[in-house]
């Protein structure tokens, strides 16, 4: 018996990165950690920073960083619309350390609540790129 699965598609404001039957996926929405599987509950919610881990349909795995953005969940389907979406193997580990530098020097800087609001969403970002780079390593390995 083969496993169950749903369609999954995930679009940035750029492309289209994915689109494709799945057995699940794992993304972190705004009040946590959220496991999708076949015949999921209907549901809207915002994306924070992260990755979502798509389990396709024959039990490969791959794993896209989102900036952010929604994930809507439907009886016909699954739509991750990200801000940004890159695919685990594009992104760059010393442009992400980089940014992730910039981000803190700013918070150090930031003189109002604009400001560190700004540079705390780009720290966020930076370490979002950076976890979804190590759990690609530890998936290499």
């Amino acid at each position: 018996m083969s496993a169950m699965t749903f369609h999954l598609t995930v679009v940035s404001a750029e492309k289209q990165l994915f689109k494709g039957l799945v057995q699940k996926i794992q993304v972190t929405g705004s009040e946590g950690e959220l496991g999708i599987y076949p015949m999921h509950t209907p549901l809207l919610t915002a994306i924070k920073p992260g990755m979502v881990r798509i389990v396709k349909q024959f039990g490969e795995e791959e794993l896209i960083y989102l900036s952010g953005g929604m994930l809507e969940v439907q009886p016909n389907g699954v739509i991750v619309l990200a801000d940004t979406a890159i695919r685990a193997n594009d992104l760059d580990a010393a442009l992400a350390m980089e940014s992730k530098r910039r981000a803190e020097e700013n918070i150090r800087k930031a003189h109002g609540d604009v400001d560190y609001a700004q540079a705390s969403a780009e720290l966020a970002k930076a370490i979002a790129k950076l976890r979804v780079i190590d759990e690609l390593a530890k998936k290499m390995m």
